[in-house]
């Protein structure tokens, strides 16, 4: 059986460039580019609460990165590097294997390199702290949104929450239905690239983790603003789309999982977010705009007021798994 140093010698010690000493002091040390402040984040994933217990590994590994580069992405961050602190029941290879190579993977492609972090026996439990860096004053914050700024989504929402549904026997898809909307499950994209073209052109952004509702209301808190949506203009996926209204409504304003990031912007500069949706490759979509009045009012196209009592995921509250 393998060792805790075994283990990290063999799975997660690799070389690094970002840093300036990784793997194998008491602490790592890390270089801020001239001219940059940090971003750093952390994200816990607890087996039975944020993922299935038989979840595929190499899919959780790129999922355990994904959520903490997203965090980044909202904030307009480059990544640098990471660590993980990972409790096991086991030391078991045959998980160990494809789950480093999934974290990996999507860490090599965001030249995200590991630097440290911890192992323990327990219950399976993943923590990843992230660090990145930002120009000095160019990072994008939830307090910052005006009056009159529109609200954008990047991608479709509501595929995760579809996937979910359709494990717990809430619905029923077909093979291919299930197996296209499991990919926004359990390998979300982290839109660093919109993130960091949107630096000068948003005002305020996040990542969707607990569902637009919850975490856009985060936005109109710390600004101190209010919010009109538009339903029928929200993305979703054709997939989604066949789903009776209610329940499209449920998984799209309050799923959780997407990790699009929702951001508002001047009306000014709608086309420079189009501009940068080009640019990287992601489609974006304006599904409202901000208003002096606080609260968060939902409507349809010709205007009529809709209710929507379903609320986000909150760890206290709500099982999500």
């Amino acid at each position: 059986m393998l060792s805790e140093f075994d283990l990290i010698a063999k799975y997660f010690t690799k070389p690094v460039t970002n840093a300036s000493l990784g793997i194998g002091d008491d602490c790592a040390l890390l270089r801020p580019t001239p001219g940059t402040q940090m971003a750093i984040s952390s994200d816990m994933l607890v087996s039975g609460t944020h993922f299935f217990p038989d979840t595929d590994p190499r899919q959780l590994g790129h999922k355990s990165l994904a959520v903490n580069l997203s965090d980044l992405a909202a904030m307009g961050a480059e990544p640098v590097a990471f660590t993980l602190a990972l409790a096991l029941p086991e030391p078991d290879e045959a998980w160990l294997k494809p789950f480093s190579e999934g974290l990996f993977s999507l860490a090599n492609l965001c030249q995200c390199e590991l630097i440290g972090g911890d192992t323990t026996r327990g219950p399976l439990n993943i923590c990843i702290t992230i660090f990145g860096q930002i120009p000095l004053g160019q990072a994008l914050r939830r307090d910052k949104a005006q009056h009159g700024d529109d609200i954008w989504i990047s991608g479709t929402i509501g595929d995760a929450r579809l996937a979910l549904a359709h494990c717990r026997h809430e619905t029923v898809l077909s093979e291919n239905e299930f197996n296209m909307v499991l990919q926004r499950l359990q390998t979300p994209i982290p839109r660093i690239a919109l993130g960091i073209a949107l630096r000068k052109i948003a005002n305020a952004a996040l990542d969707l983790s607990d569902g637009l509702l919850g975490d856009l209301s985060h936005i109109l808190d710390a600004s101190r603003v209010g919010a009109t949506l538009n339903i029928d203009a929200l993305p979703i996926s054709s997939v989604l789309e066949k789903q009776p209204e209610a329940f499209r409504l449920q998984c799209a304003l309050g799923g959780g999982d997407d990790y699009e990031l929702c951001f508002t912007a001047p009306i000014a500069k709608r086309g420079r977010v189009l501009e940068a949706s080009e640019k990287t490759g992601v489609p974006v979509t304006r599904i409202g705009f901000i208003e002096k009045e606080p609260g968060l009012r939902l409507c349809n196209t010709q205007g009529e007021l809709q209710h929507f009592s379903h609320r986000s995921f909150d760890h206290f509250l709500t099982s999500k798994k």
